[in-house]
């Protein structure tokens, strides 16, 4: 099993709170993912979990058991760090057994083990060398192997694949998945990657400054943020926020306007925001080159050119940013204006305290159809 549940955990250090009362729950077996710029208190809330750092107040219970006050070792948990932490004078063999001679295991059953997890994670023909000969993909895949061996009830990842590069973390986020699945044990995940939690997790857990921001499954967190925090953190490029004004609330939603143009937004709200200053989110892959219900006239001043997309940044003339994304061919220049598209039923809406107004969809139905079997 590897049932975890925070109950209103706290970290401070003195007067200053690091973590600010987080609860959660996390099922057996589920992939969440920890996310949130940096200093927002993820790393700090994992390790917790791991038990390397002290809680200052709340439970933390894993399978039933409080365990704020027993060591990291018999948690049930092992640990994945961002640093390989490998011995260099040991094999790959020896560094993958290392914890289970430590748990005097018989030799004939640490072999067993390390050589099906080698299996697991393709290094069988790499147990007889050193961490020096290996890559930096090779190298973090035997610091998982050395996780997986402990057969924990859960396992804790801190940003574990940062030190590699581009190519190697897309080709580890692939192998990450799929040996979640094939294990089928309850991971956490932290990382400040949002690319890397929309990809792999079951579970988001969007943190801001040591309290969660959401919580949602990473297209939830996609169709319907509860916040501008959300809404600009999750997505890549990044929500465009317009200011806009209310000038309406009727039963088809908000009708807001902008430079002179109106358009209705399908939300909930009250009648009490007619007049106030809200704010329009627009995702930039829903932007257009082609007529919308808005249109918003930008300079572009960078685009780049990415063969599948073009993407332009400008800036509003409020001066908030502006960025477009665009099919690959869009035919625009640096400093020549432009004139985006915008569909009101893209569109998402937050009224004066940032706080989102529930959208009329159901993102449910937004999720991938079941899969087609092929004809015989």
């Amino acid at each position: 099993m590897g049932q975890l549940n925070l109950n209103r955990v706290v970290k401070s250090y003195g007067h200053f709170e690091v973590i600010k009362g987080v609860s959660l729950e996390i099922g057996n077996g589920e992939f969440v993912v920890f996310v949130g710029p940096s200093g927002c208190g993820k790393s700090t809330l994992l390790r917790m979990i791991a038990g390397l750092d002290d809680t200052s107040g709340g439970d933390i219970v894993i399978d039933g058991e409080r365990v704020n006050d027993r060591p990291p070792v018999e948690r049930g948990i092992a640990m994945v760090f961002q640093s390989y932490a490998l011995y260099p004078h040991m094999s790959v063999f020896e560094n993958i057994a290392f914890p289970l001679r430590v748990e005097k295991m018989p030799e004939a059953m640490i072999r067993e083990k390390v050589e099906a997890v080698a299996t697991i994670l393709k290094l069988e023909q790499r147990l007889e060398q050193r961490p020096g000969m290996l890559s930096g993909g090779q190298r973090q895949r035997v610091a998982i192997g050395r996780a997986i061996v402990r057969e924990p009830k859960i396992f804790l990842f801190d940003e574990p694949l940062s030190n590699l590069d581009a190519a190697l973390r897309s080709d580890m986020r692939i192998e990450l998945t799929k040996l979640h699945r094939d294990l089928k044990a309850t991971m956490i995940y932290v990382t400040h990657d949002q690319v890397e939690a929309m990809t792999m997790a079951d579970r988001i857990v969007v943190l801001n400054a040591g309290d969660v921001a959401q919580v949602g499954a990473p297209l939830e967190l996609y169709h319907k943020p509860q916040n501008l925090f959300v809404a600009g953190f999750i997505g890549n490029p990044k929500m465009n926020f317009v200011p806009v004004t209310c000038t309406a609330v009727g039963e088809d939603g908000v009708t807001v306007s902008y430079e002179g143009q109106t358009a209705t937004i399908a939300v909930e709200a009250s009648a009490g925001l007619v007049g106030e200053t809200l704010t329009l989110g627009i995702r930039p892959e829903h932007t257009t080159l082609a007529a919308g219900d808005l249109a918003i006239r930008v300079v572009p001043s960078v685009i780049e050119r990415l063969g599948i997309n073009t993407i332009a940044y400008a800036s509003l003339p409020s001066g908030e940013p502006y960025c477009a994304l665009l099919p690959g061919s869009a035919p625009i220049r640096a400093e020549e204006p432009i004139l985006t598209g915008v569909m009101a039923a893209d569109c998402h809406l937050f009224d004066p305290s940032g706080r989102a107004l529930e959208r009329r969809i159901d993102w449910h139905r937004l999720e991938l159809p079941a899969a087609v079997t092929a004809a015989e």
